[in-house]
């Protein structure tokens, strides 16, 4: 069964000729075709282009190309519904792109293909990666593949449930305030979110421009470290693109952890947190400490600012990046007897509720009379979270927290509620605001209702290298991974 191998096995395997690309893609299909309509982790499946990257794969292979030259050769992959591959749909969960088809790659689109992997189709989200539970996509909620009744996380949950539940061997998402991390946790897979700057934002349908950064689910992290080395690297097409050299991040996880230090902020463990969520991160610190790592008490002090600052920031983003979405240029189009009439119509009858939220909430910040005292004041904010976060990394090499509050939780529990709904990204949006990188490995199961809690780490800008290898050390120790959904 290879569509239940890890990305690193299945390459093994390919290398050797004891599976070919097909039968890993048909597997793949299958499965997707098994257990999808109990999910709904798609939004489309490329029957077709995915058969015959699969047999261009398998040609290749016997040709002599190896994986050495092209690391993901034959591998079947899925992209999150708001990352350009040409000539597929993409809809950002939203009506308003409903039938719109890209007309270009993304650049981590390209450098898959370049690596050989086999695109399986596309994954659901929350429109326009606005939302932590995926129940806003305008095309019906994801599954959550260890209970259907819950929400496998947003705004990637698509991703995280298609990789829990086996449908694709790995998947690209987006993290804008914890939207690969925080569906990661609650599916019991491997989520990353890069250094902002690390992987290219060109062809990703951007909702806060400063905070959003391309980022990897896996089933393991070294599945997670082979990814990022390929998705990684400058582009001149991304201003925002850092051009700085991509470390061999795989070589670095067998490195070692002895005499790692790890900062635990007094700030992220506090009432609320949920108490089968605290007692796996209790048994997670303690596993990281029989591996010779230090824990140290660290503090972040404008923790408490954090939700409120990036409430501001991104809206006010959002605001700004989805005025291009009128009807005049693609997309629906509503008609109306004059231009402000018919984008009026369009924009009411193509975005959902939550988006249209976050556009009035953003609009106001920026607003004439309200620029100072919301976006700038916390603009000002998110420069003291950033410098709270280097200040520790003076001490720590690597920050340790739970990821979510809470295990998944009921679908409609939250959705009535926004503010409940923003406390599920309490732990993940300082992250984005820093800048700098995390990840968020399973590290325990709740004892009765057996659902993923996942322990997140965060990193210097930058420092995926010594993220990666304690997360690494730690999933060897602690194999939670290997723990599957009762699908």
């Amino acid at each position: 069964m290879p569509h239940r191998l890890t990305l690193q096995t299945l390459i093994d395997r390919l290398s050797r000729g004891e599976v070919t690309s097909r039968e890993a893609t048909q597997a793949c299909l299958d499965r997707i075709h098994q257990v999808d309509p109990s999910l709904h982790a798609f939004l489309h499946i490329d029957t077709e282009g995915a058969l015959r990257a699969a047999d261009a794969a398998d040609a290749a292979l016997r040709s002599g190309v190896t994986h050495h030259h092209r690391p993901l050769l034959g591998v079947p992959l899925a992209l999150k519904d708001l990352i350009a591959v040409h000539g597929q749909p993409l809809t950002c969960g939203s009506r308003i792109l409903q039938g719109f088809v890209a007309p270009y790659d993304a650049t981590v689109t390209t450098r898959l293909r370049d690596a050989g992997a086999v695109l399986l189709g596309r994954l659901n989200l929350d429109e326009f990666a606005m939302g932590s539970s995926t129940e806003n996509s305008a095309f019906g909620p994801t599954r959550n593949p260890w209970d259907t009744h819950r929400t496998p996380g947003g705004s990637s949950g698509g991703c995280a449930a298609a990789v829990a539940a086996d449908e694709c061997l790995a998947a690209l998402g987006s993290d804008t305030g914890g939207s690969v991390r925080q569906p990661a946790a609650f599916c019991g897979v491997v989520g990353l979110k890069p250094t902002y700057g690390r992987v290219s934002r060109y062809g990703l349908v951007a909702y806060a421009s400063s905070l959003d950064q391309i980022g990897p689910v896996t089933k393991t992290v070294a599945d997670a470290a082979l990814l990022l080395e390929v998705i990684s690297g400058h582009d001149p097409r991304d201003s925002t693109s850092v051009p700085q050299p991509v470390p061999p991040y795989r070589s670095a996880l067998t490195a070692g952890v002895r005499g790692l230090r790890i900062g635990l902020p007094a700030e992220y463990f506090v009432d609320g947190l949920d108490p089968q969520v605290r007692s796996a991160i209790d048994q997670a610190i303690d596993t990281l400490r029989q591996l010779g790592v230090e824990p140290v008490n660290v503090s972040l002090p404008h923790t408490g600012a954090a939700l409120a600052a990036y409430y501001i920031i991104a809206p006010a983003e959002a605001s700004a990046n989805l005025a291009r979405f009128d009807g005049v240029r693609y997309g629906l189009r509503v008609p109306g007897p004059d231009v402000v009439s018919m984008y009026s119509a369009t924009r009411g009858a193509g975005f959902g509720p939550e988006v249209k939220r976050r556009i009035i909430l953003g609009t106001y910040a920026l607003s004439r009379g309200y620029h100072d005292a919301y976006y700038l004041r916390a603009q000002k904010v998110r420069t003291l979270i950033r410098r709270d976060f280097l200040e520790a990394f003076q001490t720590v090499d690597a920050i340790l927290t739970p990821t979510t509050p809470t295990p998944a939780f009921q679908l409609g529990e939250k959705s009535g509620d926004p503010l409940q709904m923003y406390l599920q990204d309490i732990y993940t949006i300082s992250c984005n605001l820093a800048g700098i990188c995390g990840i968020s490995v399973p590290c325990g199961l709740t004892p009765v209702t057996r659902l993923p809690i996942g322990l997140q780490l965060l990193g210097t800008p930058f420092g995926e290298e010594t993220l990666l290898r304690l997360a690494h050390a730690y999933e060897q120790a602690a194999p939670w991974h290997l723990q599957k959904p009762p699908l």
